[in-house]
């Protein structure tokens, strides 16, 4: 019997990301999702990596089990809950215990059921200056200084150093090894910030991939990278492949990335779909649902309902989010006079769920990969209205086909485009409903499963091949050989 080609070859899995936050946002929404994707579909296992200090690991995890997000065969792991549960074998001479930092001193603090397991000190420029770990008996685990020659030491129950790394990085590549354990691994990096400590991290058994959710642009100008992403974008010829969401930005980085020999493939998140969509909406009743930050332009967004709602009576809307511009966006909104007709919702974990019932959808912000809520909108019948920025509208919407495109930052044009929609017939709205639902359908969880099985595949034979290239004759051969077989054992299921 032939094996489905959705499955995923047989490996360790592991989504890398520095950590979580209790209103996750889009980028961790997508892990989780492939991971539950690759579970349920792909057939495997994933390990959820972090890297950060959260204290309550567990009970979070069990929130999200709760909630549907993390399900069997899916866990995350910490590395400092892993490191208090167990510690390597002693090596090598260690240096001292340093000056433990004092409470005193104002560090922060993260504590779990009254017992601090970390305190950190930063300098004056914000830079990590000290951290000191501890286990949840109050023991020391481990010591962070800046400025040592061995960055960060791990200590027995007892107190005594046993092991010493030079820098942080040093310490997670050690555990990427001990979760590996020499066996063929997948290591999909999500997290920009986790991604600087895996370009250059070479296994012959760990496939190493970077996931790019955003634009990797500064400006959207063409060739300046973004200060944030340069650094493992120059390196990007140093993980096994760059994944990107869309077609148009693997083009730009390919153009921009000149000399830098990377392996750049195209896979988006997948989303869900609805199979009981209404097509029928009430005219006029708009949904925003994004973070109430400055990439996400939401005073534009409402100055825009403004208008058309000064032109159009009928037009209203529900903003779902929040974030440190709510504020400003507030100010806005009373300043132009429509509280009563654009209303900020905060954050609602079934925000989601307004595209089934919402007429339109606008989109205004300064940069995406491929946002989700524009997949979400669209799956739902919801006609989107979105700026025409990098990267993502133009991959999805056809403009005045199922959904419409603004040039970037014309406020007075997104208000016309949303009064003249509640003008349009009714067959011609319909019609736009079910194009983008058809659409949307692209990004369905086993068509995006499906690419990520293909390119983890050609990733792992790539690998193989480049690690053969000095090789002898021979050996190069035996290497195709072992990939053809493979294949063949693949598809009949073995």
């Amino acid at each position: 019997m032939l094996r489905s080609p959705l499955r995923l070859p047989p490996a360790r899995y592991f989504a890398l990301t520095w950590g979580f936050a209790d209103q996750h946002g889009g980028m961790t929404a997508a892990m989780l999702r492939r991971s539950r994707s690759f579970r349920q579909i792909g057939g495997v296992d994933v390990d959820i990596l972090t890297l950060d200090d959260r204290p309550d690991y567990p009970e979070y995890a069990e929130r999200l089990r709760a909630s549907g997000e993390l399900i069997d065969g899916l866990r995350i792991r910490n590395l400092w809950d892993e490191l208090r549960e167990k510690l390597p074998a002693p090596r090598g001479a260690m240096p001292p215990v340093p000056e433990l930092l004092r409470p005193e001193d104002g560090d922060v603090v993260a504590s779990h059921g009254g017992t601090v397991l970390s305190r950190v000190r930063r300098g004056a420029d914000g830079r990590l200056v000290a951290v000191d770990r501890f286990r949840r008996d109050g023991s020391l685990l481990a010591t962070e200084r800046s400025d040592a020659d061995r960055k960060i030491v791990l200590y027995a129950v007892d107190g005594t150093p046993i092991r010493s790394w030079k820098t942080s990085w040093g310490l997670y590549r050690w555990w990427f090894d001990r979760l590996t354990g020499g066996k063929p691994s997948f290591l999909l990096v999500d997290s920009k910030t986790a991604a600087r400590s895996v370009a250059g991290y070479r296994r012959d058994n760990v496939t190493t991939v970077h996931i790019v959710h955003a634009s990797h642009r500064q400006g959207g100008r063409a060739g300046e990278l973004r200060p944030t992403r340069e650094y493992v974008m120059r390196r990007a010829g140093e993980f096994d492949a760059i994944v990107v969401l869309t077609t148009r930005q693997q083009a730009d980085l390919a153009d921009d990335l000149v000399g830098v020999e990377a392996r750049i493939r195209t896979i988006p998140n997948g989303v869900d779909l609805p199979t009981d969509v209404d097509i029928a909406r009430e005219a006029g009743h708009g949904v925003v649902v994004a973070s109430l930050n400055t990439r996400k332009r939401l005073t534009h967004a409402v100055e825009a309902l403004a208008a058309a709602h000064a032109a159009d009576p009928r037009v209203e809307a529900d903003i779902f989010g929040e974030g440190p511009r709510e504020a400003v966006i507030r100010r806005r909104i009373r300043r132009l006079g429509v509280e009563d007709d654009v209303r900020l919702r905060g954050h609602d974990p079934a925000a989601r769920l307004s595209f089934r019932t919402a007429s339109f959808s606008l989109l205004t912000s300064t940069s995406e990969g491929l946002p989700l809520v524009l997949v979400e909108s669209m799956a739902a019948g919801c006609i989107p209205i979105a700026y025409d920025i990098r990267y993502g509208p133009a991959d999805m919407i056809r403009d005045g086909v199922d959904g419409f495109l603004i040039p970037e930052g014309d406020i007075d044009a997104m208000a016309r485009r949303i009064v003249e929609l509640q003008s349009m017939p009714p067959a011609q709205i319909e019609g736009m409903r079910r194009r983008a639902i058809a659409k949307a359908a692209e990004f369905s969880d086993a068509a995006v499963t499906g690419r990520w099985s293909r390119e983890l595949r050609a990733a792992y034979d790539a690998k193989l091949l480049a690690a053969a290239r000095d090789q002898p004759l021979s050996v190069r051969l035996r290497r195709r050989a072992g990939i053809l077989r493979r294949k063949v054992l693949w598809t009949l299921g073995r």
